[in-house]
């Protein structure tokens, strides 16, 4: 998809959904892999569980990247200029995850045409699991 013209959006747009359907065990252990967060709250039942959790838990790391994912699907990369998460739930092997943002603020400056956006990632029962905001140019 392809960044839409700066004059087109407004405060209020709305980003494009991502939706990732029921994250399977067997992602986490390929993102421990490529990620080198070996931390077996991530793959081992027993494990996590002596941790005091009641199961193996998604890497928050992996839910960022869902996000971070869809943003740079609408704004392409190279055109995000800032982006951070405050982590807020945690997030369960087979829960449905769905990426969504808004434009809260849009500006010009001697910089360039720019969007602030927020973002959040929620389950299937509509917990968030992580916020955000990033800022996008415009070319």
């Amino acid at each position: 998809m392809a960044l839409p013209n700066y004059d087109s959006i407004n405060e209020g747009y709305e980003l494009p959904l991502l939706t990732k359907e029921s994250i399977p065990k067997v992602q986490l252990v390929k993102y421990a892999g490529a990620s080198g967060d070996f931390n077996q709250i991530h793959t081992v039942e027993e494990y996590a569980k002596q941790a005091g959790l009641d199961g193996i838990i998604v890497h928050g790391m992996l839910v960022m990247g869902i996000l971070g994912q869809m943003i740079s699907d609408w704004a392409g990369i190279k055109n995000i200029t800032k982006y951070s998460v405050n982590f807020k739930a945690i997030t369960k092997p087979g829960d449905t995850l769905t990426a969504k943002g808004t434009v809260n603020r849009k500006y010009q400056d001697e910089k360039g045409k720019f969007a602030d956006c927020k973002l959040q990632v929620e389950d299937q029962k509509g917990e968030v699991k992580v916020t955000g905001k990033c800022t996008v140019k415009f070319e």
